[in-house]
């Protein structure tokens, strides 16, 4: 589904990534990890083509993410919902509005759009609060909401970009498995972090990340 073949990435003159190789096959749960400066976020950032790698290929789902074109980047897109730790939510929208404007983009009708929408707050536990605006929502609530908004389109994938780091441990946890949930739906899961903790509890499969380098690719935890 998600490939890396010897992708590089570099930055006036310094390597954010260098030769970075793996494979993500559909349905799995993947934790890429390392320490603030691994390179998490570059991969993150290449996979939904904010950058272009230096070298290499990425391919993803009959795309060559490197080689799009501008006009072929919604359709990427929606193949791709991605979460981010600050959420990134609009702030005089509502939570039903927030996940609407995933499909508006995507020129879904308004029937359409209401029906997903409902469907997809009730799974992550907010129909409750739909109409509420983000300041209304506690930091887990608003992080739902953005599950939702990167869900509400069916992606394959689903990239989550430490989608805990400005929860408390107990919020952290229920994010957690609400992704495992997902996953468990059939969507595949991403998540880059550098919560030893969550990926120890998890065992799932673990790609290690240091100073821009894979080290380790393997099932388990962070520490083993």
């Amino acid at each position: 589904m998600l490939t890396f073949s010897d992708v590089t990435k570099e930055y006036n003159g310094k390597f954010a990534i260098q030769d970075i190789s793996f494979k993500i096959n559909e349905g799995e749960f993947v934790f890429l990890v390392g320490h603030s400066g691994s390179g998490k976020s570059t991969i993150v950032k290449l996979i939904i083509k904010e950058e272009d790698p230096t070298d290499g290929a990425i391919h993803f789902a009959g795309y060559d993410i490197g080689k799009l074109k501008s006009k072929a980047l919604p359709h990427l897109r929606r193949e791709i919902g991605v979460v981010f730790q600050d959420f990134k939510l609009l702030p005089k929208r509502t939570a039903f509005e927030n996940v609407a404007f995933a499909m508006e983009v995507a020129n879904y009708s308004n029937r359409e759009i209401k029906k997903s929408v409902d469907y997809i707050l009730d799974l992550v536990g907010l129909a409750s609060k739909s109409h509420h605006f983000p300041h209304q929502l506690s930091g887990g609530e608003r992080q739902r909401v953005a599950i939702a908004r990167a869900m509400v389109n069916n992606p394959h994938i689903l990239v989550a970009d430490e989608p805990t780091g400005n929860l408390d441990p107990n919020v952290s946890w229920d994010i957690i498995q609400l992704l495992n949930k997902i996953n468990s739906w059939g969507t595949t899961v991403l998540m880059a972090t550098h919560a030893s903790d969550v990926v120890d509890s998890m065992q799932k499969r673990v790609i290690v990340l240091d100073s821009g380098k894979l080290v380790r690719d393997s099932q388990g935890g962070y520490s083993e």
